[in-house]
């Protein structure tokens, strides 16, 4: 079991009223930060683990515990896991879409030193960290008058496809994030080119339905150049033939956009979905707090949310003027759902 150690500042044990452990659980990464309690919680120190490489996230919480035992004397007992899955009605129980992890409150109480568990969604998390989030951790996208208390909607691409509603609560004088399982509902194609990309999708990945996370996400990237490809307007490269040899598709797609004519393609067609989509869930929510995108791939690729990005957000018959009213951040700060994680367990445990 692979693990990445990171120790984000200096601290001694008696500086904090408790201690309290966050993790971020996506298809790829699995993230535990041990936070220490003050008025906001701090991380102190945060471990990273491979999704897809754990038999279970018990033994990463075990390993994780016990190196914070030994080397700080620190005992934990409290922890929020924010997973990317749809948490049961109860919230003792997780199975996470895009990896063969399972999360149960039972288990972590039997099988760990934790008697404190709360569950919530991957997207819940970063819901929860932007009540936190520096002024170093974002990047205005398009600058709006924000209304302080007013609506906000954090989205987000990554393995897959994440979004959350934050509503202000006056009495707890924070922003509480509603779960979403937005990556399953339906892609909506708009013109000719979007409806051949939606019937591609269903043909080639053999589903009945292609939804709003099979365009915007790794995969999305992945059934996007697929879809290129098959048309024969692209010359085949070096690229392509290395793309097409290779497990990790997403990646490399990313990593030659700006020299491959096919890769180039895709993330204009990518862009311009995630700018529909951005636009899309801002007017659901009417958020004119402002719009928070997040997500491995804008965080990978930050130069797509340009100009044209922001003219696509706007472009309505009749929202238009709505729309102009609302701010866009990109979130930079990469450990934004392990510090949500870390808040929440701190402020309902």
């Amino acid at each position: 079991m692979d693990c990445i150690k990171k120790e984000h500042k200096k601290f001694s044990k008696n500086s904090y009223a408790s201690f309290a452990l966050g993790c971020d659980i996506g298809g790829t990464n699995a993230k535990i930060g041990i936070f220490g309690v003050k008025k906001k919680p701090e991380l102190l120190v945060s471990f990273r683990f491979k999704s897809k490489e754990l038999k279970n996230i018990y033994s990463a919480v075990n390993h994780s515990l016990d190196c914070m035992e030994k080397e700080h004397g620190i005992k934990i007992t409290k922890a929020c896991f924010g997973a990317a899955g749809a948490v049961s009605p109860k919230r003792d129980y997780v199975h996470l879409t895009n990896a063969k992890l399972d999360l149960s409150a039972k288990g972590f109480v039997r099988k760990t030193a934790l008697k404190k568990i709360l569950l919530i969604n991957d997207f819940e998390a970063v819901g929860y960290g932007i009540n936190i989030l520096s002024k170093k951790g974002i990047k205005t996208i398009k600058k709006a008058g924000k209304i302080p208390k007013a609506p906000v909607v954090a989205i987000g691409a990554g393995t897959g496809l994440g979004k959350t509603l934050l509503i202000y609560d006056v009495k707890k004088n924070m922003y509480i994030p509603m779960p979403s399982e937005v990556h399953h509902a339906y892609f909506a194609a708009q013109n000719e080119h979007e409806l051949k990309l939606a019937d591609f999708i269903k043909k080639c990945r053999k589903i009945k339905f292609a939804t709003n996370g099979d365009v915007l996400s790794g995969e999305g990237l992945e059934n996007i150049y697929l879809f290129l490809r098959q048309s024969r307007k692209f010359k085949e490269t070096k690229f392509t033939k290395e793309i097409g040899r290779s497990k990790t598709k997403p990646e490399l797609i990313s990593k030659y956009r700006k020299i491959d004519k096919t890769c180039k393609e895709t993330f204009k067609i990518f862009k311009t979905a995630y700018a529909k989509f951005a636009k899309n869930m801002a007017l659901d929510a009417l958020a004119f707090g402002g719009v928070y995108i997040a997500g491995g791939i804008a965080q990978k690729n930050t130069d797509i949310f340009d100009r044209e990005f922001v003219k696509i957000f706007g472009q309505s018959d009749k929202m238009r003027d709505i729309l102009t009213r609302m701010p866009i951040y990109l979130i930079t700060n990469y450990d934004i759902g392990l510090l949500g994680a870390g808040f929440a367990g701190a402020k309902f445990l």
